[in-house]
């Protein structure tokens, strides 16, 4: 155990992640032995990228049995003939079949499918009341990808008000008698062994530091490369707006003004020049008071597995909202388990067509080659179609999935990827604002996303009103 610093590619993911490596890294020496050589940098080969993308393959067979289980906990009591246009058959496609995470997983190559297969199947244990269980899978994936951290309130809010407190008063207000000791020991227990399994022999020899320094680098900056489609990408953009219209108005002064800072595709921490900077401590906060209502309403009101779902789909969102820096993907955190709303509800199921649809457009600059254009656009195409055709049959007789505005803002995304991928390259533009595209992607994806969050907030603080009314 000693700092590894030979590639500047280090493992930034917790220590169960390491050994889930480490234990392909046994098969993958019978593909190609030199892909395992830490010193060769850049390699590549035919056998590795055979071994990468059949192992993505062979570990997305968890993700099909979560969702099996999760298509078990859906609500099935619609009286429709036809299995292609029942709740569960619509969840398991939209599960199975979603653009973003075939894309990341099976083209950009990584193992969310695994990962989320870890999520989802804890998520339809506690929908089961399955709580120690559900507890146990959502502790080991902790120690697996520590970025699920986002949605860690929902569920320890959750699993203390349903399973610590075994009963209700008849309004459905908490009985504090009826807690268990009990329960809270075993759900303890758990998370206890699981962390000392993980991080236990990291701590006796002294390392803890540097597994910490590594997952969380905060020197890395405010945003990714690409910026996220998030409220950071808006307030980038405004900085960068109001610093132009600064020097245009002669109000800056030019010398003073750094080239680049924020849209140079960098990874690296800067300042912003007209609003106020951003500490990692700032995007802390904001995050913290953006999930606190959300958490409220589930203590309060909790409403059995449907407000746990959106209570974890809130914390998911406000999370890639405000956190520091957010990566692109982590849209599919949200974007999953609402899928579970979406098939329930005509409400949710448009809110879920409007974050699907620009989520998942805001994933197009991960795959850059014109080979891939293609690609990803008929994938996307695909999936896009099959879920507004889907959700619209399952809620015919109810009104509109969406309204006007919302159709407008959703079809603008069109001209937009022309305008990026087939329009600017052939301008001169190109050579002296390269991150233009990508800017213009972010921002307007970010509205979308923005607008997704507050409405689902909305429906759900309405909706926890609506009840408390009916109860009094």
């Amino acid at each position: 155990f000693f700092f590894q610093a030979t590639s500047e590619w280090t493992l930034d993911y917790p220590p169960f992640f390491a050994w889930f490596e480490y234990a392909l890294s046994h098969v993958a020496k019978y593909f190609d032995p030199k892909m395992l050589v830490i010193e060769n940098l850049n390699y590549t080969s035919q056998a590795t990228i055979f071994f990468q993308r059949f192992s993505v393959i062979f570990t997305d067979i968890l993700f099909i049995y979560a969702v099996r289980e999760c298509c078990r906990c859906v609500n099935g009591k619609r009286a429709l003939k036809d299995i292609l246009v029942k709740p569960a058959f619509i969840l398991a496609a939209l599960l199975l079949w979603n653009f973003g995470l075939l894309i990341v997983d099976h083209i950009h190559f990584q193992y969310n499918g695994f990962l989320f297969g870890l999520m989802l199947l804890s998520v339809a244990r506690v929908c089961q009341k399955r709580y120690l269980e559900g507890a146990f899978l959502f502790a080991v994936l902790l120690h697996f990808k520590h970025i699920y951290v986002y949605v860690a309130p929902a569920y320890g809010i959750y699993l203390l008000r349903s399973y610590c407190f075994t009963a209700n008063n008849a309004d459905g207000s908490l009985k504090w008698r009826s807690f268990s000791l009990l329960h809270v020991t075993l759900l303890g227990l758990i998370v206890s062994l699981v962390s000392a399994l993980s991080l236990g022999p990291f701590i006796v020899l002294g390392q803890l530091p540097q597994v910490l320094s590594r997952l969380f680098p905060f020197k890395r900056g405010l945003c990714h490369a690409y910026w996220a489609p998030n409220f950071w990408a808006l307030y980038n953009a405004m900085d960068k707006a109001l610093t132009i219209l600064g020097l245009k108005c002669n109000l800056l002064d030019p010398t003073q003004v750094p080239i680049a800072s924020m849209t140079g595709g960098l990874v690296q921490e800067f300042e912003h020049t007209v609003l106020p900077s951003v500490t990692p401590l700032a995007t802390l906060i904001c995050t913290f008071i953006s999930i606190l209502p959300s958490v409220f309403c589930l203590w309060f009101k909790p409403q059995g597995p449907r407000g746990f779902l959106q209570c974890l789909v809130l914390c998911a969102l406000s999370s890639f909202m405000f956190g520091w820096h957010v990566h692109e993907k982590a849209i599919l955190l949200a974007i999953l388990p609402l899928s579970l709303l979406s098939v329930q509800r005509a409400k949710d199921a448009g809110i879920y067509l409007i974050l699907t649809t620009t989520g998942h457009f805001s994933l197009f600059p991960l795959l850059f080659t014109p080979p891939e254009l293609p690609i990803k656009i008929l994938l996307m195409l695909l999936f896009t179609v099959y879920s507004f055709s889907s959700l619209k049959s399952l809620f015919r007789r109810e009104r509109p999935l969406l309204n006007w505005l919302e159709t407008i803002y959703l079809i603008q995304l069109v001209p937009l990827e022309v305008f990026c991928e087939m329009i600017f390259p052939l301008t001169p533009w190109k050579q002296h604002f390269p991150f233009v595209p990508l800017l213009l992607t972010s921002v307007y994806c970010a509205l979308g996303v923005t607008y997704a969050w507050l409405k689902l907030y909305i429906s759900v603080l309405s909706e926890r009103v609506s009840l408390r009314q009916k109860a009094e």
